[in-house]
């Protein structure tokens, strides 16, 4: 998801969507998973209704408020609901991209077009970047689209002061999760990718378009000041939940990583992702994007299955948990450690340096 600023090594090539799914020998276990990764179209219907719906009621809401005079409170109140209609939008989006949400690709196109014009993000092109994340992620040599941006300890202390400046400022958490989501959305959206072909132009420009009008109307209407005043908060709460979902599933304590020789898809999927363990509520907010580790294994899988084979299937519950708690301190762990094949601090990184001798500090 978050793209944003360059990272070093960027894939020659566009690999296939799934690895796993396409690998020559998968484990004896793969097969129980097939019956998961199949549409349930009522539960589908049911799921778009029912974020989509409540999200354009609320917004209607917010409207009345704010064209009445009601206190800010109170439309800020309906901000937060939408919000979470917001999010839930998303991962339905996010299983169109990957054509699991309906049994047609047109109806996921379409169904994905018109949640990423709502959700400030052109279909085609996102996909395209979601793909190569799938197919290369925790590869070392194959860092640079569709992930946050990682080096390893030796890289960053090979790079010139003023570039390991502009590192540590991208792994702040102030930018990475309070600053850098509305960034994303709002504008670095608004350009395709890398390596992006002419259908992901397309769907870029489509959506900036839509997006124009959209913003030309309401200030024909409702006036722009009020359309931004419910808009901006909205995006801005979304897209920060978003990212930090995508951050903690990808970067913590354990994760995998690797260099090409040594990658395994599997160990990508099982140990570079996270389960991310919420109470029910965040776990329903978040269309279970928690299972993550099982989406990876096999991304056909709706976002309604991912739990009912998690606990059917019991290889997939050897995953280690990951707490909202244990989560957090994910956000100082910025290296890759080759040697010991873990994230490190720049704390830990300088303490090295200070003490080349001394023994490293393992994180609790």
């Amino acid at each position: 998801m978050l793209n944003i600023l360059s990272t070093d090594v960027i894939p020659e090539k566009i690999p296939l969507p799934d690895p796993i799914a396409v690998a020559p020998v998968k484990p004896d276990w793969y097969h129980l998973l097939e019956k998961y990764a199949k549409t349930d179209l009522k539960k589908s219907w049911t799921h778009l209704l029912s974020s989509v719906l409540p999200y354009l009621a609320l917004w209607a809401l917010m409207i009345y408020l704010v064209l009445k005079g009601y206190p800010y409170w109170l439309t800020f109140v309906a901000i937060v609901c939408a919000s979470v209609f917001f999010v839930r939008s998303f991962i339905i989006f996010h299983d169109c991209v990957h054509e699991s949400f309906f049994n047609s690709a047109a109806a996921n196109k379409i169904a994905g077009t018109l949640i990423g014009i709502m959700t400030f993000t052109p279909y085609g092109d996102w996909r395209h970047i979601h793909n190569i994340h799938h197919a290369t992620y925790t590869n070392l040599d194959r860092r640079g689209v569709g992930d946050i941006w990682l080096i390893t300890a030796e890289e960053y202390l090979a790079y010139p002061k003023f570039k390991q400046f502009i590192y540590r400022f991208y792994r702040n958490p102030l930018f990475l999760i309070l600053t850098g989501p509305i960034l994303q959305f709002l504008l670095i959206h608004r350009v395709p990718g890398p390596r992006a072909r002419w259908q992901e132009l397309g769907s870029v420009l489509l959506t900036d378009a839509a997006i124009a009008g959209i913003v030309i109307l309401a200030s024909y209407t409702i006036g722009l000041k009020n359309y931004l005043i419910i808009q901006l908060p909205i995006v801005y709460l979304s897209t920060v939940a978003g990212v930090w979902l995508f951050y903690v599933q990808h970067q913590f304590e354990g994760v995998y990583w690797s260099r090409e020789k040594d990658w395994d898809p599997m160990r990508a999927a099982l140990e570079g992702s996270s389960f991310y363990k919420l109470p029910k509520f965040l776990q329903w907010v978040t269309g279970n994007i928690g299972f993550h580790h099982v989406h990876h294994v096999r991304t056909r899988i709706p976002n309604y299955f991912l739990e009912q084979c998690y606990n059917e299937v019991p290889v997939l519950q050897g995953a280690k948990s990951l707490s909202i708690k244990r989560s957090l301190k994910g956000l100082w762990l910025s290296l890759w450690d080759e040697k010991e094949h873990r994230l490190i601090s720049f704390a830990e990184l300088r303490h090295r340096q200070k003490s080349p001798n001394a023994p490293t500090m393992q994180t609790a």
